[in-house]
């Protein structure tokens, strides 16, 4: 996913304080129900204003973005050694010595970031992987495991983005839900029949409510009688079974 999207750039901002209101987000979100982050304001939000590319999508419930780190809030956290590669990769780039311009690109890339070019522009932005809190959907291996993907990419495709992240998982991806052009995009994965609702992580009832729609339908991967849920598919491929 290393070049998911070429032209995807937007900011990270900090909301209030999680006392300042109860409600910290859309879908029942507040201090009290936040649930799957340590500290209720540790919520953050941030735009994704230019159109996503569909190879962003690894699979039906990860997400890969890049945001721009001309905020403030994102640049204050950018390791020395990332800016001091930017500069050089400018100059080696304004000298046409390339190979030089790639190699330092490619150190940009492994510590996270990325160069991308934007309206005419390069833009230094920062990778988040973005895991879609409340749903779990089949893995490339399962049945409806590339269908699931798919319809995520068609989903969000040359739309705009908005993420509101809660907390962070084992692998280091960010957990928040997204919204693509104010769709709420697990509902629309829900009702399809293209993902679990994921109890164990998020005990929503409106998730619990599309996920049992999609079932009385058979649609999408509830057409089989008895689908293997992805948490139970990845401990079996763990312990070998």
């Amino acid at each position: 996913m290393g070049n998911a999207l070429r032209f995807l750039y937007g900011h990270c901002c900090k909301p209030s304080a999680a006392g300042d209101s109860d409600s910290l987000g859309p879908h029942g979100v507040s201090a009290a129900t936040v649930g799957v982050s340590a500290l209720a304001q540790d919520l953050f939000s941030f735009e994704i204003t230019s159109k996503v590319d569909a190879r962003a999508v690894a699979d039906g419930d990860t997400v890969t973005v890049y945001v721009s780190t001309s905020d403030p809030r994102e640049s204050c956290l950018v390791p020395q050694e990332v800016q001091i590669a930017a500069l050089k990769r400018s100059e080696a780039r304004a000298h046409r010595d390339y190979a030089r311009a790639d190699a330092l690109h490619k150190s940009i890339v492994d510590a996270g970031y990325r160069v991308i070019p934007v309206h005419n522009e390069e833009v230094l932005a920062r990778k988040y992987r973005i895991r879609l809190r409340g749903i779990d959907a089949p893995e490339g291996g399962m049945p409806y495991g590339n269908e699931a993907k798919e319809e995520l990419a068609k989903i969000i495709q040359g739309k705009c983005l908005r993420v509101l992240v809660y907390g962070e998982d084992q692998y280091g991806r960010s957990v928040g839900d997204l919204y693509c052009n104010g769709l709420f995009v697990q509902e629309l994965m829900l009702k399809k029949g293209m993902a679990w609702h994921y109890t164990a992580y998020d005990q929503r009832a409106e998730l619990a409510k599309w996920e049992k729609s999609a079932r009385a339908k058979r649609i999408g991967l509830w057409a089989s009688p008895n689908p293997e849920e992805p948490w139970e598919w990845r401990k079996n491929k763990r312990e070998g079974r």
